[in-house]
């Protein structure tokens, strides 16, 4: 590599930015080889690239650092890495002189510690998400007020203590049935899933708890074991999984109906706040009492009305009748033949018969002549047909 000469400025010495880089490159490049310790994260690998990716985490600080090896180094390793695994680094510090980045060129890649525990619980994982135990269609709602609430959890937990308090705080009513196991270490899922069965089985118990305070990695395992999350998916009841902290996510967690960031805030899902579950009902006091009171000023309103009504009603049918019978009389009147005489006309009887015919009748015969106004007495002179 060519020596990093500066540019002088009279007494000055300086450097340009690519043979600063390059300076740092060579000396960097003079460090022996060491091993590094991090969490894997960001591996990206493409066939068409001839470099593997990844970062490297520390879980404490969070600190990271660059790395990257040949593909055909990481393929020959066959070590399938997933996201989070922990593992130990060789290589040598390098720069990126392009942009002055620090990173480590790695000759080998070892997985170690929790590193087997990740990779089987991805696994594991993917096994029971396939199964469909994690479907959001799966998952149930939670009881408005449960006759009674499980709470499974470790002897002496803490968890417990801040769960209790909080579902007696906020419901005093609540009844709570609390069943103590071991939750961590050998045997524990086996109690757990055994706890899980027992509470389900309760004859009040509507929702379950499934509570622990924060732990290690290793103390948290016991609720991704098969057999716990298998329990939890299968439980006849609701259950809340309220494992750990909030950035802990067990796989029960997954299975659950529901899941907690902390016991405390497993509480306020179980049981509803009884001041606002008061403020709720005397919301729905006063809109009833509205809707009574709306519905018999309506009712009320419309029994006035058709008092009113009623009360015309007899007088209105009595002047229909009295028109239609004018109009009737009326009708009577102009067909009567009594209007007909009025109009000048006149009616000749001879003795009882009406005559309509001149040669009904002779000369000398006696007519009644009825008109319009009075009648009139005539005698036959002359027929004329």
């Amino acid at each position: 590599m060519a020596k990093v000469a500066p540019i002088l400025y009279g007494d000055r010495k300086v450097y340009t930015v690519s043979s600063f880089n390059r300076g740092i490159g060579s000396y960097l490049g003079r460090l022996p080889a060491v091993w590094v310790e991090g969490e894997v994260t960001e591996l990206r690998r493409n066939e068409a690239w001839a470099t593997v990716f990844l970062t490297l985490k520390d879980p404490k600080t969070g600190a990271s650092l660059g790395v990257t090896i040949a593909r055909r180094v990481f393929d020959r390793l066959g070590l399938a890495l997933e996201e989070g695994e922990t593992v130990h680094v060789a290589g040598r510090a390098e720069l990126y002189e392009q942009k002055g980045e620090l990173g480590l060129r790695a000759s080998t890649i070892e997985r170690i510690g929790l590193g087997a525990h990740l990779l089987a619980l991805e696994r594991l994982k993917r096994e029971l998400a396939a199964e469909g135990l994690f479907s959001p269609t799966r998952k149930r709602p939670l009881p408005r007020l449960p006759r009674a609430i499980g709470i499974l959890t470790g002897a002496d937990a803490a968890a417990r203590g801040d769960l209790v308090a909080t579902i007696g705080a906020r419901f005093p009513a609540a009844k709570v049935v609390v069943s103590e196991t071991r939750v961590q270490g050998k045997g524990a899922p086996a109690r757990i899933a055994a706890a899980l069965g027992a509470l389900a089985a309760h004859p009040e118990v509507d929702v379950l708890v499934l509570a622990r305070g924060g732990g290690s990695f290793e103390d948290l395992l016991p609720f991704s074991d098969e057999v716990v999350v298998r329990a939890v998916s299968a439980c006849p009841v609701p259950v809340v999984s309220a494992v750990g902290h909030e950035q802990d996510t067990p796989l029960c967690d997954l299975a659950a109906d529901m899941r907690a960031a902390t016991p405390t805030a497993a509480g306020s899902l179980v049981v509803p706040n009884l001041s606002e579950l008061r403020a709720a009902l005397d919301g729905s006091r006063r809109r009833l009492a509205l809707a009574v009171r709306a519905l018999l000023e309506r009712d009320t309103a419309q029994l006035m009305r058709l008092g009113e009504r009623l009360q015309t009603a007899p007088r209105l049918l009595l002047e229909r009748r009295r028109s239609a019978l004018d109009h009737m009389g009326a009708r009577l009147h102009a067909l009567s033949p009594l209007a007909t005489l009025g109009r000048g006309y006149a009616i000749v009887r001879a003795g009882a018969e009406a005559v309509r015919d001149a040669a009904a009748v002779s000369p000398g015969d006696h007519l009644e002549i009825e008109l319009g106004s009075g009648s009139l007495g005539a005698t036959v002179e002359d027929v004329r047909p």
